[in-house]
């Protein structure tokens, strides 16, 4: 794109003292003619450049305008690339490094090295991902519906949507948008979107608000946890809730106590800890517990008879 090549010239000048167009168009893969009508257009948004002719000559900026050499310092170039770099790992290309190099130009040292932070926002579903995220955000940039088949706790069902945008949160990628069935707007996770699809229908764009993604919004407090959990399970704690989430008690168990608002993914959570929790509070999530692993039990027991049957009466074909 020009802009992106303009942004790249105004680094590259801003960082040496001369440049020649060939140098220029070599760097961008364009003309000699092009570099020219850049310099022009650059000159017309009131940059000083100048340019001087024969041995030694080449395309500067005016020294006055060098209190700065750079539009960004190393640092800020560093998290820019790490954000870039963030969303090659989502769709698997290089589209966004080769925008880092175009605006990082000149800086020559500051490609290969001296990164510290790196950032991947894919996941095991990244496969599917990227062709979603792909889609979704030519349907955000042409105004255009969606329509896909969404999986909720609640069951599957067929959603049209506006899309207006999207977010990474939680570790996972979401897609704000106004939902025509609910006509309101709703928060979609990728993840549970199958056979996305881009509408016939364009839509003329709201004044969408940005989503309220705070946990006091998306995971108001229903309920008061109370849990004891065998000491080995600390780590996981730690990670999922902090080290604040929990008091050691004299036999060196943990204390747990915390807030929760569905209740499904309450008790999906306690049970993947096994027999080393015992919830406490409250105690109607506690009797549910208790009769789900009845009913486990039995799904196991009766799978143990069935087998035992089953041996049986291959030991009396045998005999027979």
């Amino acid at each position: 794109m020009k802009i992106d090549r303009l942004i790249g010239i105004l680094s590259i000048l801003l960082q040496k003292d001369t440049v020649t167009a060939p140098e220029l168009a070599e760097h961008f893969e364009v003309s000699r003619r092009t570099i020219n009508r850049d310099i022009d257009d650059l000159c017309k948004a009131g940059i000083p450049i100048y340019t001087r002719q024969g041995q030694g000559g080449g395309i500067s900026i005016v020294d006055d305008y060098k209190m700065d050499r750079t539009l960004f310092t190393n640092g800020e170039l560093q998290d820019i690339l790490a954000g870039l770099r963030s969303l090659d790992s989502v769709n698997g290309t290089n589209r966004y490094g080769q925008l880092m190099e175009k605006i990082s130009a000149g800086s020559s040292d500051f490609m290969t090295g001296n990164q510290s932070i790196l950032i991947n926002l894919s996941s095991w579903y990244k496969d599917s991902l990227a062709s979603k995220i792909e889609l979704i955000r030519n349907a955000i940039d042409m105004g255009i519906e969606l329509e896909f088949l969404y999986f909720s706790p609640k069951g599957e069902n067929r959603r049209i949507i506006e899309p207006y945008y999207l977010i990474f949160q939680w570790a996972s990628w979401y897609v704000w948008g106004w939902c025509t069935d609910k006509a309101d707007y709703r928060l979609f996770k990728l993840n549970r979107m199958e056979q996305v699809e881009l509408s016939a229908n364009r839509f003329e764009k709201r004044n969408a608000p940005m989503p309220d993604l705070s946990d006091e919004k998306v995971f108001p407090s229903e309920m008061k946890v109370k849990a004891i959990f065998h000491a080995e399970c600390k780590w996981r704690l730690v990670e999922e809730y902090g080290s604040n989430c929990f008091t050691v008690t004299e036999d060196g168990k943990l204390l747990y106590q915390g807030d929760y608002t569905n209740k499904e993914y309450l008790i999906s959570w306690l049970l993947s800890f096994g027999e080393k929790v015992e919830l406490i509070e409250p105690l109607e999530i506690r009797n549910e517990i208790s009769n789900r692993i009845d009913k486990m039990k039995k799904n196991y027991e009766k799978n143990k008879k069935d087998k035992k049957d089953k041996k049986n009466k291959k030991s009396k074909r045998e005999k027979v």
